[in-house]
C-alpha cells in the first residue's frame, strides 16, 4: 500500500465540549497526550454528493430511522491547498457505531480532475472501492465545504488512540474550491469544542474515568448534516 494511503477500523465517540469543560479534561489527561504529526492545524474536506443531497439525506434518515450504515465521501486538505498540494480523498462508512475509511493521497490538481473529469488516479484497491462509490453515486460533485480548527493527539504507548479538538468550526456552500481559502459561516459557537475519540478497542479505564469526573457524555454530531440543516433553514 503506497504512503499516505490508508484502511481504518475505528470507533469514534464525540463529545460537545464548553471552554471550562475542556480546560479541566486536559488538566487531568494533558501527561498522557502527545501531539501527533500535524499536530495544530486547520482542516478543511469538501463533500461530494448528488444534486439532492442523496448522500447526506440518507445519512440524516439513518440515524433517525435507527439504521446501521451511513457514509460520506470527501477530499481533506491541510491548510489551504495549490494545485500540487498533497490532498487525502475518502470514503467514510459507519456501521453499527464502527467507522471504516479508505483514504488515498492526490495532488489537489489530480483530485480535482477525477472529480469533475473522471480521470483515475493510479489503480488501486483503495482507488477501486472509491470509484465504485462515486460511479454508484452518479458522480457526485462539490457540495459543501466544512473548516475547523484542529488539535490533534494520541496517547502516550496508545498510539492507536487518538483525541482531536475542534474549534471554530464553519462551512460553505459557494465558492467550492478549497484553493479559495476556509472562511465560511459558523456552525459551533465560540466557547465550545468537538472533541472525537478515536480508538480500535476499548477505551482506558483513566480516560473513561476523567471523562465521567468531568462529566461528560458522548453526543450524536455531524459537521456535514449540521451544515446541511443549516442551508435548509434559509431556504
Amino acid at each position: 500500500m503506497a504512503k499516505d494511503n490508508f484502511i481504518f477500523k475505528r470507533v469514534e465517540k464525540k463529545y460537545l465540549l464548553t471552554d471550562a469543560e475542556r480546560k479541566a479534561l486536559l488538566e487531568k489527561i494533558s501527561p498522557m497526550l502527545v501531539p501527533d504529526k500535524y499536530g495544530h492545524s486547520t482542516i478543511s474536506s469538501l463533500y461530494l454528493d448528488t444534486p439532492d443531497f442523496r448522500i447526506i439525506r440518507a445519512s440524516i434518515e439513518a440515524k433517525e430511522c435507527g439504521h446501521a450504515y451511513k457514509e460520506k465521501l470527501r477530499l481533506r486538505t491541510y491548510g489551504t491547498p495549490s494545485e500540487d498540494s498533497k490532498t487525502f480523498l475518502e470514503i467514510k462508512k459507519k456501521y453499527k457505531g464502527v467507522v471504516y475509511k479508505r483514504r488515498i493521497s492526490l495532488s489537489h490538481a489530480e483530485a480535482m480532475d477525477y472529480i469533475h473529469g473522471g480521470k483515475k488516479p493510479p489503480d488501486s484497491q483503495i482507488m477501486r472501492e472509491i470509484d465504485y462509490a462515486m460511479c454508484f453515486y452518479e458522480h457526485p460533485k462539490p457540495s459543501v465545504i466544512v473548516s475547523y480548527e484542529r488539535d490533534a493527539f494520541f496517547v502516550r504507548d496508545l498510539p492507536a488512540l487518538r483525541i482531536t479538538l475542534d474549534k471554530n468550526v464553519r462551512y460553505r456552500a459557494d465558492e467550492l474550491d478549497l484553493t479559495l481559502g476556509d472562511h465560511g459561516n459558523i456552525l459551533l459557537p465560540e466557547g465550545f469544542t468537538l472533541m472525537e475519540i478515536k480508538t480500535d478497542g476499548a477505551m482506558p479505564l483513566w480516560l473513561a474515568n476523567a471523562l465521567d469526573e468531568c462529566k461528560i457524555f458522548p453526543i450524536s454530531y455531524s459537521k456535514y448534516g449540521t451544515a446541511y440543516a443549516d442551508m435548509n433553514k434559509s431556504l
